[in-house]
């Protein structure tokens, strides 16, 4: 009996698909699904112990809280914490929401001004060309080195006090917009994901510069500035500025959390539920913006 070179074909395309799929079958069996699967949970519940630990102790009473051996877990919550908590920030000779405001306040702007200040930095030293970028940009690489506040702390108050922030708002916003890593992170995100000709074709149909990094690079990098806001509002929410602010009613939500819980054993209760409160809002921007973290964690290390 003999066959066409259709039905050869056929049966052949057959045979390469039955092949196909046994491969698929064998790389892709059930064990190795549930063996990862187990895997990932065992290390994605170590990581998780620490948020479930500062969870749980925010509920304990002082009972719980000082016992040994020590519980991980709260036998016999109580809302306590925070109530004492609440009745600590209202015999405070600042309102309690003067520190909120202060607080959301400048991790907004300053935030904001990361952002905008490093993107439009980030596109002169990308895709623009000029005298000395290289030069320039090499001196942002190595001011990335000089980021604690131990090492800038005797300049920056030097240059506050000269130019007269000190005790304003400007010295909490002013040095959160200018940030080596801000400008560093948004320069690599631009050369790696914007096409030079995309630009060079916005320029053809007369788009100008800002209009070209407002309305194309930067939907483009949306994973990178994403990033970067979560990098800086974290970094705000979480700031004292007792450096430069000495004015009371200026002072952020983070440092009188420290205020109220230094006192002692005695607030061992307060201080856990004020730092589950410190670590709410931190935790949320995250997990509302995670996907753009993930893509650029993912990209950070390709290359054309």
């Amino acid at each position: 009996m003999t066959l066409s070179i259709k039905d050869l074909k056929s049966k052949l395309g057959m045979n390469k698909g039955a092949h196909m799929s046994n491969m698929r079958l064998r790389n892709r069996s059930t064990g190795g699904y549930i063996a990862t699967l187990i895997f990932l949970l065992l290390f994605a519940s170590i990581m998780v112990l620490p948020m479930v630990y500062v969870v749980a102790n925010a509920f304990k009473p002082l009972s719980e809280l000082w016992i040994f051996p020590p519980r991980f877990f709260v036998y016999n919550p109580t809302g306590k914490n925070f109530s004492d908590l609440v009745e600590l920030m209202n015999t405070s000779t600042v309102p309690f929401s003067r520190y909120i405001f202060n607080t959301v306040f400048i991790a907004i702007c300053g935030t904001v001004g990361n952002v905008l200040l490093s993107s439009c930095c980030a596109y002169v030293f990308a895709r623009r060309r000029m005298v000395g970028g290289k030069a320039y940009f090499s001196i942002v690489r190595y001011a990335l080195m000089f980021v604690g506040g131990s090492v800038t702390g005797i300049p920056n108050f030097l240059v506050m006090s000269s130019l007269g922030w000190i005790d304003t708002y400007w010295s909490y916003i002013i040095p959160a917009m200018g940030t080596s890593m801000g400008l560093y992170l948004m320069k690599q995100f631009m050369e790696q994901m914007v096409p030079v000709e995309v630009i060079e074709a916005a320029r053809i149909d007369g788009c100008g510069e800002m209009k070209i990094l407002f309305r194309i690079v930067m939907p483009m990098v949306k994973s990178g500035w994403v990033t970067l806001i979560i990098f800086s509002f974290q970094g705000l929410w979480n700031t004292g500025g007792t450096n430069y602010i000495y004015e009371e009613s200026l002072k952020t939500f983070n440092y009188a959390m420290s205020q109220i819980t230094a006192a002692g054993i005695t607030r061992a209760g307060v201080s856990a539920a004020a730092s589950l409160l410190m670590m709410i809002v931190p935790i949320t921007v995250f997990l509302i913006a995670q996907s753009n973290v993930l893509e650029t964690m993912s990209t950070s290390g390709m290359k054309d």
